[in-house]
């Protein structure tokens, strides 16, 4: 039996096309996985342009994000069986869900959350996993009180949709969210927001509301154009957490004078070097499915294309790349 697939083009990588490969068999830990919607992230794009400028000997199945239905169990495998749905945020150095059946890890999967559908299931797990991954395993915020101060750059984005409810339900922590426009604003309000301030002038929107320091912050845009900023507003013992990688070398004087930490979140740091808590990604999204289904967090699809094919892969990369999107585009096949 075959599956089908939509990989980059080796011989005009900026390309996609349609392959047809082997029915995957499951190792060990692994999960055979029927993907029923697949969501296209940054991540995706960035691969792929790599990918066009670096070349390719062989196709290149991308795409992380994704619910589905196991048809089988690697040997290996508790706590799953034939017929359960799932989602996961994959592993970057296997072959992505831009195809009809994938072998996961079944330690970096969790159940899929029974109110949500294939589509808007698909939109959560690698911005839920980074959100958490950086709040509560980086920052530490849960252990902090009420007293301190939590700045998110870039709240109305996939990952601060998500890690604006997260820190509300699990921290005590004071929330300060950046927007530009007013119904970005409303949105992280929305969300829980105690405060929204313009990312234009964040020291200057911060002194109104009578922060000169701020405890932890956590970077979801632009590292490098936020970094003078930041290395002024983070508190002595201050912890910062990014998740976007710099460009140019991050002046680290006064974090030193300060004795500031700065931590980096890649969410496939665990699967990547198989890190010996990486079953920890799974039971977060469990974590997440349950707030998924009690209302805490909302799915960020805002828009789903149908049918797995060259063109709807494409298309879903041009909606990324344009940029003007709030939410995830997802492809439900």
């Amino acid at each position: 039996m075959s599956v089908k697939a939509i990989a980059v083009n080796p011989e005009n990588p900026s390309t996609f096309i349609e392959i047809t490969l082997p029915m995957p068999q499951p190792g060990e830990h692994d999960l055979l996985v029927e993907v029923k919607a697949v969501s296209v992230n940054p991540v995706d794009t960035k691969v792929h342009a790599n990918v066009a400028k670096n070349g390719l000997k062989a196709p290149r199945v991308l795409g992380w994000d994704a619910s589905g239905i196991v048809k089988a169990v690697g040997t290996g495998v508790t706590g799953f069986k034939p017929g359960d749905e799932v989602w996961y945020a994959g592993d970057i150095t296997r072959p992505g869900s831009n195809t009809t059946h994938q072998l996961i890890d079944a330690r970096i999967a969790g159940r899929k959350p029974a109110s949500l559908g294939w589509a808007a299931a698909a939109a959560l797990p690698l911005t839920a996993l980074t959100a958490w991954e950086g709040l509560f395993e980086r920052l530490n915020i849960q252990d902090a009180g009420a007293e301190k101060t939590l700045l998110i750059i870039g709240g109305a984005g996939g990952v601060g949709s998500l890690a604006i409810p997260f820190a509300k339900h699990n921290s005590k922590v004071k929330i300060v969210a950046t927007a530009s426009r007013e119904d970005s604003a409303r949105w992280c309000r929305d969300r829980g927001a105690d405060v929204v301030v313009n990312y234009r002038d964040l020291k200057g929107e911060l002194a109104k509301e009578g922060l000169t320091f701020v405890d932890y912050i956590f970077i979801l845009n632009d590292t490098d154009g936020h970094w003078d900023a930041v290395s002024e507003l983070i508190a002595p013992q201050g912890h910062i957490c990014s998740i976007v990688e710099n460009a140019h070398p991050l002046n680290q004087d006064k974090l030193k004078s300060k004795s500031a930490a700065l931590h980096w979140e890649f969410m496939y740091t665990r699967s990547m070097y198989q890190t010996a808590d990486m079953a920890r990604q799974g039971e977060i999204l469990n974590e997440v499915a349950k707030l998924a289904d009690t209302g805490v967090v909302e799915s960020s699809l805002s828009e789903t294309l149908h049918g797995l094919s060259v063109e709807s892969i494409t298309e879903a990369h041009r909606k990324v790349l344009d940029g003007h999107m709030r939410g995830k585009v997802v492809v439900e096949y």
